[in-house]
């Protein structure tokens, strides 16, 4: 049986559903849960937790194949047909998603709804979830520093202990349910029914981000081996449990390119027998070991083949690889890779004879096809690779640009090719207000600074293109800018947007333009994650301190209110005083018959 588990948030959770491994669950940076299935390689499921921006998915693991489904309190079921039964026994169904809110997700995929929230017992972010193999129990570490065991069957915590003094970072089950190992500062090992240390392992100077078993508990005490793997490390370590305590260091290490992200590997109770490990590091490349756990290895052990995916274009771009699983032929791999958004899935089987393989793909066609059949209805026109798209205003292009009616008089205006000097000057001409018969520069100029002024990165020319409050002209410059310069233009808007606030808010203006225009583009690209990922974490930070500014503005108007009041009532007793003294000197003179 391979290992699964959550997935710590250093990465984006990616994880493959247990035994069969018919399908791949994974949160994106936009908050929504998609389970796609291996075998047709189709978007199965799409789930949108309510509060997906301010409670991010920081951990996915999916439930065990039980034979009774999921675990429920709403009374009986109907009995389950002969037929039926191989079907839920083999079945997954609860996957378990850690918030950055503290709450854990329990999603039902048989369902497709949600099943329950587990709430109101962690204070920080949920870093790990992880299940117990036998009974419905769930258990939990957070970032503040404490373990929970969830009752499924109550949607209850059962038990609560502090684990360390840092936060909890990894969690695994031992596959007979009866130890738990747990990651802060050291790596701790908890008896599950006593909830005390039952040994403690350091030798990580970071954060440990997974924590997986190798075997099984055997009959003999000293067989039992772990892995552990932490951030900016690029040592795989495993240890040993042994009986008479003496496992303060790692027997093995395993050397990785960069820090491990996703990891598979085939348990047994026996230490005899080879243990194939796959490792998918930051870099997104795949490593596979070979090896017998049988006693200590002083020096670290190169993996037996590396795994690394390129595109078909003239100059080759690294694909980067999500996750990948072990098969029952040892030869076959089940890759994911591309993005998260849509990644691509393929069965393949890889000559571990060589020590370095290099698999191309045409990731593109790859997703342009996924969505066709899968996502989205609209068919999209095949264009022929030969052929060439000419679009208005582009650099190069010598057609005429057609405006609206009237605009083919002006055939002698535009027929001289402007510098950029001319144009900035244009510019600052039709900026000035009150100027009358100012000429004004049309939209194709201003798309061709855009991309010149992009590709120099010119700040000057940029500022004059960006300084435009127009939405019409900013919606068809965006429209005329080619598509290579598309995320380049996303770039200079996003870090523009985190200086002045009157910038600011002239990029939203610009942000909007290019999401509208050009969203099919972006779509497609492989690495659009990491490309928005800065505009992502920028936006959702700006949402929570806009819930926070709406609180305030609210507490400064009752202020306001309560001073204006007091201000009035003050003015209008005045007032009466004044009236009063008013009327009470006419009184005095007639009584007195003085004057003043």
């Amino acid at each position: 049986m391979a290992a699964d588990g959550g997935s710590f948030s250093l990465g984006l959770p990616c994880v493959f559903s247990p035994k069969s491994r018919q399908y791949l669950a994974l949160c994106a940076q936009d908050g929504r849960l998609r389970i796609w299935n291996t075998d047709i390689k189709t978007l199965n499921q799409e789930y949108v937790p309510s509060a997906h921006l301010s409670a991010t998915c920081t951990c996915i693991s999916w439930g065990p194949c039980r034979k009774g489904g999921a675990p429920s309190a709403e009374g009986p079921q109907r009995k389950k047909r002969k037929s039926e039964a191989g079907q839920v026994e083999n079945q997954v169904d609860l996957l378990a998603l850690g918030t950055a809110a503290g709450s854990v997700i329990i999603y039902s995929t048989v369902k497709g709804a949600l099943h329950c929230t587990l709430d109101a017992s962690h204070s920080g972010v949920v870093n790990c979830v992880q299940w117990h193999p036998e009974d419905c129990l769930l258990y939990s570490g957070s970032d503040d520093t404490h373990i929970v065991e969830w009752d499924l069957q109550t949607g209850k915590a059962r038990c609560k202990w502090k684990a360390d003094r840092a936060p909890v970072t990894s969690l695994c089950v031992s596959p007979d349910g009866k130890l738990l190992l747990s990651a802060g500062h050291t790596i701790k090992m908890w008896d599950l029914e006593t909830k005390d240390v039952y040994r403690k392992f350091t030798g990580h100077s970071t954060a440990v981000t997974t924590l997986r078993f190798a075997t099984t508990r055997p009959p003999d005490s000293n067989g039992l081996y772990f892995l552990s793997g932490a951030a900016h490390d690029r040592l795989l370590s495993v240890w040993q449990v042994r009986e008479d305590g003496k496992d303060k260091n790692s027997v093995v290490s395993f050397n990785l390119t960069d820090e491990p992200h996703h990891i598979d590997l085939f348990t047994s109770n026996s230490k005899e027998e080879v243990r194939w490990l796959a490792v998918v590091c930051k870099d997104g490349q795949l490593h596979l070991f070979e090896h017998f756990l049988n006693g200590p290895c002083k020096k670290p052990l190169s993996p037996l083949c590396t795994v690394q995916m390129t595109g078909v274009e003239d100059s080759p771009i690294p694909v980067p690889l999500l996750a990948a699983a072990l098969t029952t032929d040892t030869h076959s791999l089940l890759l994911a890779y591309g993005n998260h958004l849509q990644p691509v899935m393929e069965r393949v089987e890889v000559n571990t004879a060589e020590r370095h393989v290099c698999l191309t793909r045409d990731v593109h066609t790859t997703l342009s096809l996924t969505m066709e059949t899968t996502v989205s209805k609209v068919k999209t026109p095949v264009v022929n690779a030969k052929s060439k798209v000419v679009v208005p205003g582009l650099p190069g292009h010598q057609a005429p640009v057609k405006g609206a009616l009237g605009s083919e008089k002006r055939k002698s205006t535009d027929a001289k090719e402007m510098s950029i000097e001319e144009r900035l000057g244009k510019i600052e001409m039709s900026s000035e207000k009150g100027v009358k018969g100012a000429p004004s520069l049309q939209t194709d100029n201003f798309a061709v600074l855009l991309v010149q002024g992009l590709e120099s990165k010119d700040a000057n020319i940029l500022n004059k293109v960006f300084q435009t409050r127009k939405d019409m002209l900013i919606k068809k410059t965006v429209a005329r800018v080619p598509l290579p310069a598309v995320l380049p233009l996303v770039e200079e808007i996003t870090k523009r947007m985190q200086g002045h606030p009157y910038t600011a808010v002239l990029m939203v203006r610009w942000l909007k333009a290019v999401l509208m225009q050009h969203t099919s583009y972006l779509a497609s690209l492989p690495d659009l994650v990491f490309q928005l990922g800065v505009l992502y974490h920028m936006i959702e930070s700006r949402v929570k301190m806009f819930h926070k500014l709406t609180k305030l503005h609210g507490k400064l108007y009752l202020l306001m209110t309560q001073v204006r009041l007091s201000s009035c009532s003050k003015i209008v007793n005045l007032s009466q005083m004044y009236y009063l003294i008013a009327s009470a000197i006419p009184i005095t003179l007639h009584t007195d018959g003085s004057r003043n």
